[in-house]
């Protein structure tokens, strides 16, 4: 059992608040369990088949959209965003218009945010202990069936825009969110009403057109699922689309006029490393698995791995304007011994040879 001490719920509430600002994060709010509305929204979701071969978004049943499912006993969530933002948005904007530039979403360019983030919470809920001696906690950075953004925005973190992200009206959508799943009782905060409006930029910028209706993605067909969960081939249809987008794609956020109100990262760990923001198409596709590891270490990216690193940049290249270095490349990874690569680079190439 653990003890609150002296303190209030009001109290405990506000400085764990104040803890989180000082661990770096830019806000923290608290909600309840209660994500009825959320879960109803996710039904639907899945029920379209939206999520693709993303079982894991279902696989879980209730424990999604119910946290004591998850962890019995859990009474409040405390949740928390972190700006990621490693360069400004007019650079972002540059190397996507460069055709031969590798495009990586740019939550992905520096250390895997999971480890930054999960740690930064145990320090929080290491303070919190050593305040009211033990409670029951869990902490959370996308890894286990949490709705995190359901969940911030009761917290009060922000709206669920258009495009299915959390948009904050003083700092964009540029960042991270993260969770503590709690016994204690805390005062939850009340959440903030969505200022979309009319505006529907996300949904015509998007360059595979997934957004399919206001706050309605269809995973199917979004550049970040095609290149970062998708196990296999990349639909033909689709593949043109993806431009020279590797890995994810920003354009949502790019175009959405709150992030005019976006703050570049304090954050060291999210500085980009070997290079990944201004990488050329052909020099990562020439690449070789080991390079690719050690470029890779400590990032998000390496959960994609080195076959569909290549199968990606291989698209990216056939969307390129022709050149014979490029075809040279291309060829010279025909007798690659993944199929899957192989598939990806004959089209590369035949989209050359049409040039």
């Amino acid at each position: 059992m653990h003890t609150q001490n002296s303190l209030n719920v009001a109290e405990l509430t506000g400085l764990i608040k104040q803890w989180g600002l000082e661990l770096g994060f830019q806000q923290l709010g608290i909600s309840d369990t209660n994500l009825s509305a959320a879960e109803q929204r996710l039904e639907t979701w899945l029920q379209q088949g939206f999520h693709g071969e993303m079982a894991y978004m279902s696989k879980h049943g209730y424990k999604r959209s119910r946290p004591e499912l998850l962890i019995p006993n859990t009474k409040s969530i405390i949740s928390v965003r972190m700006d990621y933002l490693p360069e400004t948005q007019q650079k972002l904007a540059q190397t996507l218009s460069q055709p031969m530039q590798a495009f990586i979403s740019r939550y992905a360019l520096g250390r895997d945010y999971h480890k930054v983030l999960r740690k930064r919470l145990q320090k929080l809920a290491t303070r919190i202990q050593d305040q009211i001696a033990d409670f029951g906690y869990r902490v959370f950075v996308d890894s286990a069936p949490v709705l995190e953004k359901a969940i911030a925005a009761k917290a009060g973190l922000g709206w669920i825009g258009k495009h299915s992200n959390l948009i904050n009206r003083q700092a964009g959508s540029w960042f991270f969110l993260g969770e503590i799943y709690t016994d204690l009782d805390l005062l939850p905060d009340t959440s903030v009403t969505e200022h979309c409006g009319s505006c529907t930029a996300c949904l015509d910028i998007c360059p595979s057109q997934a957004i399919v209706a206001p706050y309605q993605v269809d995973a199917r067909r979004c550049v970040s699922y095609l290149t970062i969960e998708l196990q296999g081939s990349i639909p033909i249809e689709l593949r043109k689309l993806i431009g020279n987008r590797i890995y994810g794609c920003d354009d949502c956020q790019l175009i959405c006029p709150w992030n005019r109100f976006a703050h570049l990262s304090a954050e060291a760990d999210f500085n980009p490393r070997h290079n990944l923001s201004s990488l050329d198409l052909l020099s990562a596709f020439n690449w070789d698995e080991t390079e690719f590891l050690r470029k890779t270490e400590g990032s998000a990216i390496r959960r994609l791995g080195y076959v569909r690193w290549l199968r990606n940049l291989a698209v990216a290249l056939g969307n390129t304007p022709f050149s014979l270095e490029i075809q040279q490349a291309l060829i010279q990874k025909q007798a690659h011994p993944s199929e899957l690569v192989q598939e990806h680079v004959y089209w590369a190439l035949d989209q050359h040879t049409c040039s």
